[in-house]
């Protein structure tokens, strides 16, 4: 959600400020924020704006000097995207800023309280409770008083610091928000995401839930926020800043659309094992005699990588024969779920930092549950806080839609379950059947990839439609699922996915010419099923456009995909649908990067 960036060092501030928060623009916020000071300096100077990061580059002074700050940009939860509700958030001495991503849950209530004490607040936010209750303690240390404070606040924060009269420093703090810290040469570095850092260093700690930083020019330190001191060890990011660069596309989205054959190949490399017919998946801290143990799998994530999950439960009850479904995140960890000891819980997300899928996760933990990740951030919370898991290695994916995260992920479940099959009853052949397959996809993906002007052509011409249908049939419904929420992100047409054998249920009242479908119609055991579901949408005047392995007589379009083995089909099957709404919002002038209303690691409830 919303972004967080700091500095602290001899350089000057507000150029590495505003870069930092360019780079953090693609997770999704409405207005943005900067304040800076210096140790020679009189007190803070702040600058905020409604809109870009441009609209606030715009404000700065030609004279903003200084050599500590703090930078945000906003994604709006308390109070609407105004100058006034934009972070930074002072006191009424400008002596405390603060910036946080999170919720305070208390906040309407700690508010009342302070409005009694006299307390006149300037803005609508959560965020400013924060601020007064740092401004009114009366520790002697700025990490006293931060401390104090965040003992009376409930809910989610990742929270910079800053005071004037303690300039040599930046306090920070996490709670359910990421919170990384950048260790420079005789300067240090904060941000929500390594995207922010990864241009000035690579070696970075990441907190942990309840605990804080203190952040000086040639030094850092953390600690708990009762005061217990931690040790922390930096690491270094493998990612490189040019990770973080268009690469000559016009958008994020179609470079990581492109980008897939290559992140297929990554996160199948060293993990193939020839001998005996299976894969190395040495992170999963799980041996063979556990592996039999499990007698179920339930996936957890959200949006893309619940539609992620469902495909990855398909693969592992398919090919390892345990039966498996997938669930969203924000729905299990509030419906008082029985937590099973034979049941093997795997969460999914790209951040690693999704809040409903982390608090999903430490509650499965709080009841003795084995949980396992799968993510692509190396070092994020879900990673830590899981027993063991599965990197997805797709490389930084910057658009707020997930393209080639969520097609690594599905191969990502791939591997598990050939992993856990070959443990239990999948034989030889099947497992060379699968590698066989897996091994196919890089070629299929950039095959795919070549067809895109066709794909274009299609697109402009369904570009004019108020809603559209997406169908699939076991396999195919999760890729439907997805394909429809792809182009609802970023193109804003209505759309929705049923089960093609849903169709007689319900759905076909909605069937007309005005009303194109989609459908998933894959050359395996279902196919003839998948046909009947497309004579029933021609018989009532519908336009179809199929996804399938051969021409569709009776779809007015067919997109033709290459044809892998039946449990692998549907992630090649999606790949098209990327595109097509990727051209499908071209056509319509929407900014694909950044669609309404969205964010791209979504921290809050």
């Amino acid at each position: 959600m919303c972004g967080i960036v700091g500095y602290i060092g001899k350089r000057d501030v507000a150029p590495l400020l505003l870069e930092g928060l360019q780079r953090l623009e693609y997770r999704g916020y409405d207005s943005a924020g900067i304040v800076i000071t210096s140790p020679k300096a009189a007190g803070l100077k702040m600058v905020k704006a409604k809109g870009r990061v441009r609209d606030l580059e715009a404000r700065v002074p030609k004279r903003f000097a200084g050599t500590t700050g703090i930078a945000h940009t906003r994604w709006a939860t308390h109070g609407a995207p105004s100058d006034i509700n934009s972070h930074p958030h002072l006191d009424p001495e400008n002596k405390v800023a603060v910036v946080h991503n999170g919720i305070v849950d208390n906040a309407a209530e700690l508010r009342a309280k302070l409005e009694a004490d006299g307390v006149v607040f300037a803005s609508e936010t959560d965020t400013e409770v924060i601020t007064h209750l740092i401004a009114r303690s009366q520790a002697e240390k700025l990490e006293e008083k931060v401390r104090e404070a965040l003992k009376v606040v409930e809910g989610t924060y990742g929270i910079a610091v800053m005071h004037a009269d303690f300039s040599d420093r930046i306090v920070v703090a996490r709670n359910g928000s990421p919170v990384v810290l950048g260790i420079g040469e005789k300067e240090m570095f904060v941000a929500s995401d390594v995207a922010a850092l990864i241009s000035h260093t690579r070696q970075v700690v990441t907190l942990d839930d309840g605990e804080m930083a203190t952040l000086k020019a040639d030094d850092f330190r953390t600690y708990t926020t009762s005061g217990t001191r931690t040790t922390a060890t930096p690491e270094t990011v493998e990612w490189e800043a040019a990770s973080y660069d268009m690469g000559g596309h016009d958008t994020y989205m179609h470079k990581e659309i492109s980008e897939q054959s290559d992140a297929v190949d990554r996160v199948l490399r060293g993990r193939i094992d020839e001998k005996f017919s299976t894969v190395h998946l040495g992170g999963l801290n799980l041996d063979a005699r556990e592996a039999r143990g499990i007698r179920r799998v339930k996936i957890l994530g959200c949006g893309t990588s619940y539609h992620a999950g469902m495909i990855g439960a398909s693969l592992i009850e398919g090919l390892a024969r345990i039966p498996a479904d997938a669930e969203p995140a924000s729905e299990f960890r509030y419906r008082n779920p029985v937590v099973d000891p034979d049941t093997l819980y795997i969460a999914v997300s790209q951040s690693g930092e999704t809040y409903d899928v982390l608090a999903a996760v430490q509650e499965l933990k709080r009841k003795g549950a084995r949980v396992l990740g799968v993510v692509n951030v190396v070092g994020s919370a879900i990673a830590r806080e899981a027993d063991g898991g599965v990197y997805v290695h797709a490389g930084p994916e910057v658009c707020v839609v997930s393209t080639k995260c969520f097609t690594n992920t599905v191969v990502a479940f791939g591997l598990l379950a050939l992993h856990l099959g070959r443990i239990r009853d999948l034989s030889v052949s099947d497992g060379k059947r699968i590698i066989e397959g897996l091994r196919k996809l890089p070629a299929q993906i950039s095959e795919i990839l070549e067809g895109e002007a066709e794909i274009k052509k299609l697109a402009e011409e369904y570009a004019g439609a108020k809603s559209m249908m997406f169908i699939g049939r076991v396999r195919g419904y999760p890729v439907a699922l997805e394909a429809s929420l792809k182009l609802k992100e970023i193109s804003y047409i209505h759309a929705e996915a049923y089960p093609a054998s849903e169709l007689k249920h319900g759905p076909l009242a909605l069937i007309e010419p005005a009303l194109p479908t989609v459908a998933i119609v894959p050359d395996d055991e279902l196919l003839e099923k998948n046909r009947a579901a497309l004579e029933e949408i021609k018989a009532r005047r519908g336009r179809i456009l199929a996804v399938a392995h051969r021409e569709q007589e009776k779809a007015d379009h067919t997109i033709v995909v290459p044809k892998n083995e039946n449990e692998l089909d549907p992630i090649l099957m999606g790949i098209p649908l990327q595109l097509f709404a990727y051209h499908t919002a071209l056509a319509m002038g929407r900014d694909i990067d950044k669609p309404r209303n969205l964010a791209k690691s979504v921290t809050v409830e």
